[in-house]
């Protein structure tokens, strides 16, 4: 009883005080999702020299995308021109860091790590893009179709979609992952012993070729990834190895790798996967030899600072609780509607299409959601395993929907079946 009361302490202690800053960053996400001009952002990203890597790297370390909502984004800047090195430099950055996961290492492993993850992020994004950009140059091509302009929408109907998207459709895509990474940063809290690492794999190149072991294949979010060094570094686990963690688990996992190998090929896959590794272990031992321990002793670990008010991290962990129950009520909703109207409805079309490139749930969740908002269609399903996409309304249009599906960045395949 003992153990799983201090697993709940621990779990608890570590989401009010992730809570008041991932608020705040699913805020500044929604707003640089809705008003950043992603048309113009595609354009920075033509061309096969260093300009478009360093647009790509800079425009990838801010935005919250994981390692598989990181894909559709990178694939559709890449089929609107851009080239392969600065689509590996975007899909390199943006995994490894966003606002929301910054804002969540400052909270729980202090100023230090804040600063060094999107410092690592441009450098192995800069260093992956122009290495990919030398070695597929015969491989590049202009894009073949231009990206499909969406109709411009009132300030008031953008502020709308900052906190629909904030605070609905990023917490539906993180949402699985966050709590995964909670429950195992509090089970590893009350699992490991204190002198762990210090104890058994005390030395710091050891620590960075475990965690590296388990991190490249591993799937966990970046905001999701941060709970779980926490604790690893309460344990005895050395700085250099919690950013290989830090760095390696979000970005790369076999969906990624497996998508980005049909997509762009070989080399730039390899060139992807052999930055990330080489990143991470160059920066983590840089950071055990260079920096003093000092400097992560004093910041790391939750509960080391308190800025903010105790109350205002209950607040917000109570509100962050209600905004996740919220996203699974409204499915719920969506589901059971969408079946009424089914029911109710004598003259619906169903048409099948083909659709590639998804490889998660958020995948499909994100073709759900473009799909559904074309005028005539009552309900779009996808299947990630299938490829399958099944949309039923009334007066479907073939190009709209094709339209719908590229602008959520995957491809488009045809019509399975006219029936």
């Amino acid at each position: 009883m003992k153990l799983i009361g201090n697993f709940f302490t621990e779990l608890w202690l570590l989401f009010t005080e992730m809570s008041p800053y991932l608020l705040f960053g699913f805020l500044f996400a929604g707003i640089l999702h809705i008003f950043m001009q992603k048309e113009k952002a595609g354009k920075m990203l033509n061309g096969n020299n260093v300009r478009s890597v360093m647009n790509a790297t800079f425009l990838g370390i801010p935005l919250p995308l994981c390692s598989c909502g990181v894909i559709p984004a990178g694939l559709s800047f890449h089929k609107n021109g851009a080239s392969k090195g600065a689509t590996v430099s975007f899909l390199i950055s943006t995994p490894q860091t966003g606002v929301d996961s910054v804002l969540v290492t400052y909270s729980l492993l202090g100023l230090p790590f804040a600063i060094i993850r999107p410092v690592v992020a441009l450098v192995t994004g800069i260093f992956g893009g122009v290495t990919a950009n030398i070695f597929t140059k015969k491989e590049q091509r202009v894009g073949t179709r231009k990206p499909v302009g969406m109709p411009e929408k009132k300030v008031t109907g953008k502020i709308k979609e900052v906190f629909v998207y904030g605070f609905y459709e990023l917490i539906e895509d993180i949402s699985k992952w966050l709590i995964i990474g909670l429950l195992l940063a509090a089970l590893l809290a009350v699992a490991i012993p204190d002198d762990f690492f210090t104890q058994y794999v005390h030395l710091p190149w050891l620590n960075i070729f475990v965690v590296l072991l388990a991190s490249v294949p591993l799937y966990v979010c970046a905001t999701g990834s941060v709970p779980i060094a926490a604790v690893l570094l309460m344990k005895g686990l050395s700085p250099g190895a919690a950013l290989v963690f830090l760095m390696a688990g979000p970005a790369t996992n076999i969906a990624t790798l497996t998508v980005l190998w049909k997509e762009l090929g070989k080399k730039s896959t390899l060139i992807y996967l052999a930055t990330i590794i080489g990143g991470a272990v160059f920066f983590g031992l840089l950071i055990d030899w260079l920096l003093p321990v000092s400097w992560f002793e004093n910041f790391s670990g939750y509960g080391h600072h308190h800025f903010l008010p105790e109350w205002l991290g209950i607040a917000s962990a109570i509100l962050l609780i209600g905004l996740m129950a919220n996203v699974h009520v409204q499915k719920l909703i969506h589901k059971f509607r969408m079946k009424y109207r089914k029911n109710n409805s004598l003259s619906m079309e169903l048409k099948k299409y083909k659709v590639e490139g998804m490889t998660c749930k958020n995948c499909k969740a994100h073709v759900e959601r473009g799909v559904s908002a074309v005028n005539g269609v009552t309900e779009a399903i996808a299947d990630f395993e299938t490829g399958e996409l099944t949309v039923s309304g009334n007066n479907i249009d073939h190009d709209k929907i094709k339209h719908a599906v590229e602008n959520s960045g995957y491809r488009y395949a045809g019509i399975q079946d006219k029936s």
